[in-house]
């Protein structure tokens, strides 16, 4: 029978969670040095300095390695491996270019609206624009995911 405790003994899942709530942290905490308001919102927001996504998924494919029953040559690491990559690659790809175009539409939102006729006006919240990374985000990321991995024993 499988407990709820058991989750908390899960090496794994452990490191993956930590990894995303510190990287969630740092996040928020550069955020308010650059722009001196605490924005909460970059708690659970996408994008920004280190990216969340890849700091969960880097330590996940090294904690997987690290366990002595999977390995670099277990399939268990090539799934996690695969996984990394493509978020990582979507992070950077899909994602950034979806955030630099809601940046131009609020702009053409926002100019549209500026206009003195106000039956031309479009209504609407903004687009989200924090939503993939820069490859120097991910690399934070990754990097926090690999020491996050390393420094949490495997139980």
């Amino acid at each position: 029978m499988v407990r709820l405790s058991d989750l908390f003994h899960n090496y794994v899942l452990t490191v993956a969670l930590i990894s995303w709530l510190s990287a969630q942290i740092l996040k928020t905490l550069i955020n308010f040095i650059k722009s001196k308001k605490l924005n909460l919102e970059r708690m659970v927001g996408a994008g920004g300095m280190p990216s969340a996504h890849t700091a969960t998924v880097v330590s996940i494919v090294i904690a997987v390695a690290r366990l002595p029953e999977c390995g670099l040559s277990s399939p268990e690491f090539a799934i996690v491996f695969v996984l990394a990559a493509v978020v990582m690659y979507d992070a950077m790809g899909v994602r950034r270019a979806a955030g630099e175009q809601a940046k131009v539409l609020n702009q053409i939102v926002e100019i549209q609206n500026a206009d003195d006729n106000d039956e031309n006006n479009i209504e609407g919240k903004p687009l989200k624009e924090f939503l993939g990374h820069t490859p120097l985000e991910v690399l934070g990321g990754a990097l926090l995911g690999i020491l996050i991995s390393m420094i949490i024993p495997i139980r």
